[in-house]
Order: structure tokens, then C-alpha cells, then sequence
């Protein structure tokens, strides 16, 4: 996700920790900064951000022909819009989330990469409820988890939302690669606003919006 098309009223300092924190599920690493689940909300190319992968058109036929012939198989489905992902081509990542999951639907990774998507393409009332779903799944799903903070802070300003979320990630699994994610979030979130994540919410106005690039 561009940080461009995000829109948040967070201090700098806080927006340059978390950036780049957003995580998608299909790696279970952490991406480029802008979204959460498998994949990342993450800053633009040009920040010392990795640019978009190129999209192999060869891979692209032999799957869309592999899911044509197989109309109840997911798999190339999801193989499709992984691609379509690294490639930040989002609204075609969206399509083939979405018929995977209506072949598998509790596929809780694909559910939160779809969810990523969402927030890429401007839609974080979509995004959430689709984490939402993830966590019906899963409900200690961490990369779910602390997607769904970063959208709360950065697609709807609501700090004491995102903090609840990671703080739930600290709770599920302390030892984890999100969980240090969430802490540093947290860390930066208390750090940049000592009245707590609630004063933020109350002022939204008060910090400048950020524009570098965000999962």
C-alpha cells in the first residue's frame, strides 16, 4: 500500500516507527510498510522501500489455466493473487482473494491478505470487517492482530483501537516477530503521545498527517 493514498493524523515519530509493520500471510514475514496480515502496509519505493516485484505473465496464464480447469481448487487462486500482490497490482490481488476464499473460507491467511488488499485499495471499513473474519477463524491469528491495529491507527485514527489490538498480540504470543512489532508500535505510541493513545483520539488534528510509505 502507497503511503500516499494513507491518511492519518499520527506524529511523525510515531508513523516512522510503525511504518512498515503491516503483514501479509502469505510470506508470514514482514513486507512492505502500509497494510497489515500476511502482508505490510509499507513506505514508498524510493525510501529504501523494495520496489514492486515484476509480474511474470508466464506464471500469471499457467495458473489462470491451472484455475480454469480446476473450478473447486483454490490454490491457483491464491497463487494468482500473491502475485498480483508483490506486484501492487491490488484490485486484481482482490478478485482472486476473494474466489479462493469462496472455495475455502476459512483459509485464515487468505482471509487477511485479502483484508491487506482492502486497505491498499482504500477501503479500511472493508479491511477491518475482513480481519474481523480472520479473527472469527482464529482469533489469536497475530498477523490478523496487528494488522488490525495498524489499520485502526492509520485508516481510521483510532489509537486506542490499534493499542488494544497489539496489546492483545503481546497477550497471544510475546515471543513472536508481530509481537515486537506491536511492543516497538506501542513503545512509539506512548513515547510520541505521553497522555496515552485516547488524548491522540481526541485531538486527531494536533499531530500533522504523514505522507512516507506505510503492512
Amino acid at each position: 500500500m502507497k503511503a500516499e493514498s494513507i491518511v492519518f493524523a499520527i506524529a511523525g515519530m510515531f508513523f516512522g516507527v510503525i511504518v512498515g509493520w503491516v503483514l501479509g500471510t502469505q510470506q508470514g514475514a514482514i513486507l512492505r510498510p502500509s497494510a497489515p496480515v500476511q502482508q505490510a502496509a509499507a513506505p514508498a519505493a524510493g525510501a529504501g522501500q523494495p520496489a514492486a516485484a515484476v509480474l511474470d505473465q508466464n506464471k500469471v496464464q499457467a495458473l489462470e489455466t491451472t484455475a480454469k480447469s480446476e473450478p473447486s481448487n483454490a490454490t491457483p487462486r491464491v497463487q494468482l493473487a500473491n502475485l498480483y500482490f508483490d506486484a501492487e497490482r491490488y484490485e486484481d490481488a482482490i478478485k482472486w482473494y476473494e474466489a479462493a476464499l469462496k472455495l475455502d473460507p476459512k483459509d485464515v491467511n487468505v482471509s487477511t491478505d485479502l483484508g491487506v488488499s482492502y486497505y491498499y485499495t482504500n477501503q479500511p471499513d472493508r479491511a477491518l470487517a475482513q480481519f474481523e473474519h480472520s479473527l472469527s477463524i482464529d482469533p489469536k491469528h497475530t498477523k490478523t492482530l496487528l494488522n488490525q491495529g495498524i489499520v485502526r491507527a492509520f485508516g481510521k485514527q483510532d489509537l486506542t483501537g490499534a493499542q488494544a489490538s497489539w496489546q492483545q498480540v503481546l497477550a497471544v504470543a510475546p515471543d513472536g516477530p508481530e509481537a515486537q512489532a506491536a511492543k516497538r508500535a506501542l513503545d512509539a505510541m506512548k513515547s510520541a503521545h505521553p497522555g496515552g493513545a485516547a488524548a491522540v483520539s481526541s485531538n486527531p488534528g494536533g499531530a500533522p498527517p504523514a505522507s512516507p510509505h506505510n503492512p
